[in-house]
């Protein structure tokens, strides 16, 4: 049954982990939907881990248009929440309104997900005017993480940590109906959830918040370096390395294919085949070619 927005605030109010977890295209999204997550995001972290971008923010709305759509088309179950990357809903409410837009009509997401507070809860008002949830994200914001000094903690000194409870309180009030909080001491990010009726999503923030969220490749060992905050349930990298360099060496031996991996031709249509190269090839002899 497709997971809705009253069933995820009540998820809070009964106080049941909200799962999510990211994916990229068709088949991770049919793998995680299968497994029986809450939701499922496509983030701009694609730019990264299968994109092959060094950060976030070279990724573009054509881009998570097209991977929304591969992840939605699987996903029959969990809330899909789609990232809006980076200078998608900066310039002016009416740019955010179209590109979120484009999120939910062309990708088929159900909601979207932007970064920061202030000028920012504007935007979130603006969606959501719209008839289109929002997500919010506060901590770690990746695609500003220059602003920041760098891919580090947030809300390590008081006042910057009441500056976090402030913002979340500002986008509850523009109408978020979830927030992440990314790599916020736990202390602060529990008394956060404690103290705001929407959801808190943690990803490196501790086990105090209504749910958590993980990147599939670094939870399956896909991706080579591992975070402070990833906790690794296999180790697929290593799998697939081994799996291809197996490949190869089968095929490099003229062991692979063998006969169970082919198909059969019946023998008088093999023999008539043979018959037809045959008279192909004395005609070929035959024939003097003007160069």
């Amino acid at each position: 049954m497709k997971l809705t927005l009253p069933r995820i605030r009540e998820m809070k109010i009964e106080q049941r982990p909200i799962v999510m977890i990211t994916a990229y295209d068709h088949p991770a999204g049919r793998l995680v939907d299968e497994a029986g997550v809450d939701i499922v995001l496509v983030g701009d972290s694609a730019g990264t881990n299968v994109l092959g971008h060094s950060s976030e923010v070279p990724t573009t709305m054509d881009e998570m248009v097209l991977l929304t759509r591969s992840v939605t088309r699987s996903c029959r179950n969990p809330l899909v929440v789609a990232d809006l990357p980076f200078l998608s809903y900066h310039v002016s409410d009416e740019e955010a309104m179209r590109n979120a837009g484009r999120l939910i009509k062309e990708g088929g997401a159900d909601a979207v997900k932007l970064e920061g507070a202030g000028a920012i809860a504007g935007r979130v008002r603006a969606i959501t005017a719209g008839g289109i949830p929002v997500m919010g994200h506060l901590g770690l914001t990746p695609q500003t993480a220059t602003m920041l000094g760098g891919m580090r903690a947030q809300g390590r000194g008081w006042q910057q940590a009441v500056h976090l409870f402030d913002q979340a309180l500002e986008l509850q009030a523009a109408g978020c109906f979830a927030l992440v909080l990314e790599c916020v001491p736990a202390q602060v990010a529990a008394a956060i959830t404690r103290r705001v009726t929407m959801p808190v999503i943690g990803i490196g923030s501790g086990a105090g918040t209504d749910g958590q969220v993980l990147v599939l490749h670094d939870l399956l060992g896909i991706n080579p370096e591992t975070k402070r905050f990833v906790r690794r349930y296999a180790e697929l990298g290593d799998a697939v390395r081994e799996a291809v360099a197996t490949y190869a060496a089968d095929v490099r031996a003229r062991t692979f294919p063998q006969q169970e991996h082919t198909y059969p031709i019946a023998a008088d249509e093999l023999s008539a085949f043979d018959s037809a190269l045959r008279s192909r090839s004395a005609g070929a002899e035959n024939t003097l070619v003007d160069w």
